[in-house]
């Protein structure tokens, strides 16, 4: 144990090092303090991207349509939660859209890096839809922009919430819980067999995505031209990250709804329809699938 306190005290010493003093406002909220259960969530999570698909092999597919309609339909209320409570308290604490420094809005900025702590937690619930991809043996659907998507905003959150837990850190997260509330339910819905004849309108939630992302690099890069005293090496970044989201989000884009579009019949457009998870793809039901 006492290894282990002082390697994480190390790694904690490290990270510091990179970034820098933290914001002293979230010290000792949940999962905040050491980066370490960051981490390691994060190392548990890519072992079972690696080592799941080779447990269920040889094991039967789990259906789970209970667990999904479930799961789908409480990340959809988290997600508008967070939708709501980040439009309330921006508003009352007098956030500007352009741009919007750390510390100008007194408690009205602790009550935005509230609701952005459960933003940071709900990339950790949405470990899961990894998970029911690996239990219903979807592996072709865990794809590299699945996992690095997953993987990656989990830890850049930790960040955020450790230097920038407020102030312009919002706007991201803003549109992202909308997009979230769309994409969920839909998701929800797909685990209906009466509902999946009107879901035609996937297509149209990934280029809301991809609208989402250009809005937020735009949002960001206006903060570097307009500065209000937020951190532009966290903008720079941001934007950076962003762009690999877009270029990703294209080539799936492009991929799923543009090259394969003449060789499919109306079936396997239902297919393609039905399989695609917003970030990748859909966790919803199959009719090929065993059931558990």
């Amino acid at each position: 144990m006492d290894q282990l306190e002082a390697f994480e005290k190390r790694l904690n010493s490290f990270v510091d090092s990179l970034f820098g003093e933290r914001d002293s406002r979230v010290r000792g909220w949940l999962l905040l303090d050491s980066c370490l259960p960051t981490l390691s969530f994060t190392v548990i999570y890519l072992l079972i991207v690696y080592l799941g698909p080779i447990y269920m092999k040889n094991r039967p597919a789990y259906s789970l349509k209970k667990v999904l309609l479930v799961y789908n339909f409480s990340v959809t209320m988290l997600s508008l939660y967070m939708l709501v409570e980040l439009i309330l308290s921006t508003w009352s604490a007098g956030y500007r859209l352009q741009c919007q420094n750390l510390d100008s809005a007194g408690d009205g900025d602790i009550r935005v890096a509230k609701v952005l702590w459960w933003y940071y937690f709900s990339k950790l619930i949405e470990f899961l839809d990894t998970v029911f991809f690996v239990l219903r043996k979807k592996n072709n659907q865990i794809t590299f922009l699945h996992v690095y998507h997953h993987a990656s905003m989990f830890n850049i959150w930790w960040c955020v919430l450790n230097w920038i837990p407020c102030g312009q850190s919002f706007f991201g997260p803003t549109l992202n819980s909308f997009i979230h509330v769309l994409m969920y339910s839909y998701y929800g819905l797909s685990t209906i067999p009466s509902m999946q004849r009107y879901l035609w309108w996937k297509k149209y939630l990934t280029q809301a995505q991809l609208v989402q992302f250009i809005m937020t690099i735009t949002h960001t890069l206006s903060a570097a031209v307009y500065p209000c005293g937020f951190p532009l090496g966290c903008l720079l970044f941001q934007s950076s990250y962003m762009m690999t989201l877009v270029i990703l989000f294209i080539n799936f884009y492009v991929k799923t709804y543009k090259k394969k579009q003449p060789e499919v019949d109306g079936k396997a457009q239902r297919n393609i329809q039905n399989h695609t998870n917003g970030y990748s793809f859909i966790n919803g039901p199959s009719s090929k699938q065993k059931r558990h």
